[in-house]
């Protein structure tokens, strides 16, 4: 069993829960106006865990065939035969009981939105069947993230976590439908939708320019919204600036340095963009 954990754990890239765990950080110190406090803290990573640890299992076996299909995904433990369904089905079930015991935790809001949250973003591994909007469900999905921790400290909502939630919707949405342009014709062939496979590779990454040009500006209304000053201001700039190298990276829809511009880039938003948050909370 410890084995097969260890392999579902690097099946899901766990460590990739940083993309959108600062978010919910950032939301959860301005919604206290600094720190709330260990407990709060705790849960709140704890659900995001559960979160995305479900999310990421369950699209791997609703995927499962398809994956065995694709060239760039053929390699995955489940396709290789590494894991069975069966751990698999029941970390999933594990980790959506998790996001739910660490709402219970947090507020009886919290608890009385978990099912809803969870059906959000197990919801978004099939939307590719039958949708081009596919990246904007698992934007959505992510966006959960800083609503989900306003409400764990507040209890209730506000408009900084929907503008923080919606640029996180967007940066979701463009850095996904970058990623999608490797599987193309893969997406064509198989009768999946996204956004490359309708418009063409050019025409999507123009498509993902559009999504973080919105994401800045989202992120630049949350700041206004609760007048976090020139830290965050700065912030959204460096935020911009990340992006803007991320479009140059994949320019004229050459994708031989995506992972670079998928991971690192992506990883760094969020980073760097919780610093300058914690900075505009601390400057007076």
């Amino acid at each position: 069993m410890s084995g097969a954990l260890v392999k579902t754990l690097r099946m899901i890239k766990i460590e990739h829960t940083i993309f959108a765990l600062p978010f919910a950080l950032i939301s959860m110190l301005v919604a206290a106006g600094g720190w709330p406090s260990w407990r709060i803290f705790l849960w709140i990573v704890v659900a995001m865990i559960g979160a995305r640890s479900a999310a990421m299992a369950f699209n791997r076996l609703v995927d499962h065939h398809l994956d065995e299909r694709n060239p760039r995904t053929a390699a995955r433990e489940l396709p290789r035969g590494e894991l069975r369904r069966a751990p698999v089905w029941i970390f999933t079930g594990a980790m959506s009981l998790l996001l739910v015991v660490a709402a219970w935790q947090l507020n009886p809001l919290c608890l009385k939105l978990s099912p809803a949250a969870l059906a959000v973003v197990l919801f978004y591994s099939l939307t590719k069947r039958f949708t081009v909007l596919s990246h904007f469900f698992l934007g959505l999905a992510l966006a959960i993230a800083p609503v989900g921790a306003w409400l764990a400290v507040r209890g209730g909502f506000d408009a900084f976590p929907l503008w923080l939630g919606a640029g996180v919707l967007f940066w979701v949405a463009g850095f996904d439908i970058i990623y999608g342009c490797q599987d193309t014709e893969f997406d064509r062939r198989a009768g999946l939708h996204s956004v490359s496979a309708a418009l063409g590779d050019r025409a999507a990454l123009g498509v993902a320019r559009l999504c973080h040009a919105a994401t800045v500006i989202f992120f630049a209304a949350a700041g206004f919204s609760q007048q976090l000053g020139w830290p965050w201001t700065v912030g959204v700039l460096t935020v911009a600036a990340l992006l803007a190298y991320e479009h140059w990276l994949v320019r004229g829809g050459d994708l031989r340095r995506i992972d670079q511009a998928f991971f690192q880039v992506n990883s760094w938003v969020g980073l760097v963009f919780l610093a300058f948050a914690v900075l505009a909370l601390l400057w007076p």
